[in-house]
Order: structure tokens, then sequence, then C-alpha cells
């Protein structure tokens, strides 16, 4: 193998002009042919670089509107021609087809193109690149001879090596794997539209029967879970979905974006302004308030001994109010949508924590490893109030119900078995991650740190037996929600009408592992 290649021959062409006119520049200041298509052509002319137009060179014109205009076999063959194999040097030779060692495209911007609204499917389809990707994938595969540039991110790098005398094997084989990467991650993305412009087989595939996944290395973390396991952070490849902006404080660990995560789609399960205090992925204090330093109030009262080193989310901007409250304990994580400049200074004195902008986020599917593969759901969502009914005699008061109504939201971000205590907007007692629903009731009741007569209570799944609101009643739980759906539901209302307990039925259940 080479360890160097020798740049006679490039062939440039573009949607993403960055640099270009940089690059042309320096190649045909070092004696390279540049050979070039339409708008590049034209903007490299314009830029006073000498340019031969593909189809003269090829001796194939470009038809059909510029759908082809590289996929022509002299085209193709001077970025295959393997230089060590004599038989493929007397073909090329034979067809008088020199070889091209440089191929510098980006594709055509399919991704923005269906980002815009009101884009129809005709423009988009013309946005689908044919010729760009064959040519990257030809050059990326004859990397021992061909060099393959489908970023301008790269330029610089090959104008230095260039300068240095040798462009080394390492940075060819690096540019072949970028092209694998960003010709995947392109193709992945045109499957995902077009399963998702109409038609019978997009509306029955709920979920794709190939998974294809791109993602790109936004962080490299300190470790994982635990020291000894290595971690990275990865957002999506065409930036999509990435939200977060630290502000402040160290780099974000491993468990800390786990944390925010669960703080943060719970804070933006409110309309009000509403706070969420997390610990190991579970909440420890909630509410919800007219304002949102009252809020944060009420939810770091909920439970201050677990919120001492805990992740918070809000879901309004962070007031200076807010902020200063949040400043007077020890915190590893403030996330929230903005922060407002005072705010920002209210935190300063906390060099090492971490402030974090984001909105909601906007993964539609969640996905986690198991049993050597990958499990992909659709993100839980809450039914309306409206669709619950009474299965108790006695009727619950509208405080009652606008309380249940709150922690029903709670306990659906808590790991089963789970109980959520709720009195009015505020979490009073959060019960989480028990292997039996009775000990997650008696859990909710131990972590209140006020009184649990006249609080309402909330169940992720539902109760099996009637131990468990026989445990809710003696605390004084006045009104319970829960799926139902137990073969034992009659016992356990009745437990609920022994006890004057007023209980609704949701018909759905919220399981969190």
């Amino acid at each position: 193998m080479n360890d160097s290649v020798t740049i006679r021959r490039a062939i440039l062409s573009v949607s993403d002009k960055s640099g270009i006119i940089e690059l042309g520049r320096f190649l045909a200041g070092r004696g390279v042919e540049i050979l070039s298509t339409g708008g590049t052509a034209n903007h490299l002319a314009g830029a006073g670089v000498a340019v031969i137009p593909v189809s003269s060179w090829s001796g194939a014109p470009e038809i059909l509107g510029g759908r082809v205009k590289t996929l022509t076999p002299r085209v193709f063959g001077a970025i295959l021609f393997d230089r060590d194999d004599p038989s493929h040097a007397g073909e090329c030779d034979a067809q008088n087809i020199p070889p091209i060692d440089l191929v510098v495209v980006n594709l055509y911007p399919f991704e923005a193109t269906i980002a815009r609204p009101g884009v129809g499917v005709a423009e988009a389809v013309e946005q689908i690149d044919i010729g760009g990707p064959s040519m990257l994938r030809a050059a990326a595969k004859n990397f021992r001879h061909v060099i393959a540039l489908s970023n301008p991110s790269l330029y610089g790098e090959l104008m230095r090596q260039l300068e240095q005398g040798e462009v080394t094997e390492a940075f060819r084989r690096d540019c072949a794997l970028e092209v694998f990467r960003t010709t995947s991650a392109y193709d992945a993305k045109i499957a995902e539209w077009l399963g998702t412009i109409g038609g019978e087989a997009a509306e029955s595939e709920r979920t794709p029967e190939v998974l294809q996944l791109a993602f790109r290395k936004k962080q490299d973390l300190r470790y994982g879970e635990n020291p000894r396991q290595q971690a990275a952070f990865y957002v999506r490849s065409d930036g999509g979905g990435d939200t977060l902006r630290q502000l402040q404080g160290k780099d974000l660990s491993y468990n800390n974006l786990l944390d925010l995560d669960a703080a943060l789609r719970l804070a933006m399960s409110f309309d009000d302004p509403a706070c969420a205090v997390i610990k190991h992925t579970n909440p420890c204090g909630v509410a919800t308030a007219v304002s949102l330093d009252e809020a944060v109030r009420l939810a770091l009262e909920a439970d201050p001994l677990s919120a001492f080193g805990g992740i918070v989310a809000v879901n309004r901007e962070i007031s200076p109010e807010a902020a200063m409250r949040m400043a007077a304990m020890f915190l590893e994580v403030v996330i929230a949508p903005s922060f407002s400049e005072e705010a920002v200074d209210a935190f300063r004195a906390k060099k090492n924590l971490r402030l974090v902008s984001s909105r909601d986020f906007e993964n539609a599917f969640e996905l986690r490893t198991a049993a050597g593969g990958i499990l992909l759901q659709s993100r839980d969502s809450i039914s309306s109030i409206d669709t619950w009914k009474r299965a108790s005699k006695r009727v619950p008061t509208m405080d009652e119900i606008r309380s249940l109504e709150f922690a029903w939201i709670v306990c659906a971000h808590v790991k089963s078995n789970a109980i959520v205590l709720a009195r009015s907007a505020q979490s009073v007692g959060i019960g989480a991650g028990q292997m039996s629903r009775i000990d997650a009731a008696k859990l909710a009741i131990s972590k209140a740190t006020g009184p649990t007569a006249g609080t309402v209570a909330a169940s992720d799944a539902f109760f099996p037996f009637r131990d468990g609101v026989d445990v809710l009643a003696g605390a004084g739980v006045t009104a319970i929600v829960q799926p139902g759906g137990s073969v034992r539901d009659e016992e356990v209302i009745a437990a609920a009408d022994e006890h004057g307990i007023s209980m609704l039925f949701t018909g759905e259940r919220h399981f969190r592992h």
C-alpha cells in the first residue's frame, strides 16, 4: 500500500460551498486539474479558479435536468481504478481513462429541504442525491489511492498534509470512514421520511422493520454509571434534537444526563409553572404553582433531605428569585428552557453547579439495549382526566380531583412499583421502585415530611390486593387514582368504600422500568 498519494486530478461538486474556493485555489496553485459540475463549476470559475466541466471531460452530457451528471464509466473508472492492479491499468489505458485522485463532494440538502414548512413530495424527491453518494462511496472504497472529502471540515487537514508533502494512509482511511457514516445517515433520513409521507404502508408501520440509527459523539464522559465504565454522549448525526446548552459548571456526567432527562420530562409535563427535583432518575419533590419561585419552594420543601445533591428542572425561564432559592442549597444540575441574566449572576458563585438550558426533548421513540438487542417504544403519554371512571361510592371533591391529576402525572415518571402522595399541587411522599405495591405505599408514607392526613394517592398500576388501600387509608389518604384491571378489583373497591375513600380508575397503567 502506498504511504501517500499524488493528486493530479480532482473532482469538486458540492452543495455546501463553505471553503471550496480556498480549496480550489490551493489545488490549482499546485497544478491539480479540477473537474467540476453545475453550480460548483460556476462558483469556482467566478472566483478565478480554472475548472473543466465534467461533461466535457467525460464526453457524456448532463441529462434529465441534471439528474445525471457524473454517473458515467469514465468518471467512475477514474475513481475506482486500483493503481496496483495491472489489469485495471491496462483497461483504463485502453479506454483512455486517467485517474481521479481526489473527490470533494457533499450531498444535496435533503434534510434541510424536508424541514421547511409546506415542502411537497416532488421537491423533496429532487433533493435525494444519487451521484454524490455514489462518487463518495467509490472514492472511499478505493481509499488506498483516492482521497474522499465529504465535509468542509476536512479541507484544512488535507491542505496541511499536502504542504508537508504526504497525505497519510490514516487520513485517507479516516476520510473513508466519514464517507460511510455520512451516506448511511443520509440514507436513513430518506428512509425515515418515506415512511411518514402517507399511504397504507406508512400508516400501518408504527415501528420500522429495519432500525437505522445515525448518531454522532457530542462529548466523551469521564466515566459511566461507575468509574470503571467507559461512556460518551451521542446526539443525532443530523443535529436534530440536540437541545442541551451548558452555561456553567463542571462537565455533565453520565448520571447527570440520565437525571436531567428524567427531570425535564417531568417538569415539561405540566402547563403551570412547575419544578421537579430528581435523584437517581426518580422524583423526590415536585410542585406546580402560580409562580415559578413558589413552585421551586414547594418542590424543594417536599423532601429537602433527598433534594441535597439533586437535579432540578423547571418549565419556565429561571427567575432571579427562583435562582437565589436554589443557590442556597447544594445541587448538581439546574435545567430550564432559559435563564435570565440575573439568575445566572445568582448562580455564579457556585462554580461547580451545572446550568443547562434546553427545551423539551423531541424524541418520538425511546431506545434501550436488552438481551443483546435494542428495544424501541413510543414515548409514554398520559390520557385526559375526562376519560377516568369513578369506581367507589364516594364522589371526589374538585380539590381532590385536581390533586389526583397532579399525583397521576408525577406517578407516571416514578420507577415501578410506584405510589405518590400529594396535596394540592405538591408531592408529599413518593414510594419508588419497590418489589411490591404495599411496600411502595409504606415507603411513600414514610417519606412524607408533613402530615399525610387529607392527601391523595396515585398508583402506577392496579392494586393486586386490598392491603395497599388499607395502608393508605390508615395514613389518612382520602382519594386514590389507579388504572384498575385487577382480578380483585371488587375487593379493592370494597376496601375503598369501607374507608370512605374516593377511588378513580384511569384504565391505563404507567410502568417505568
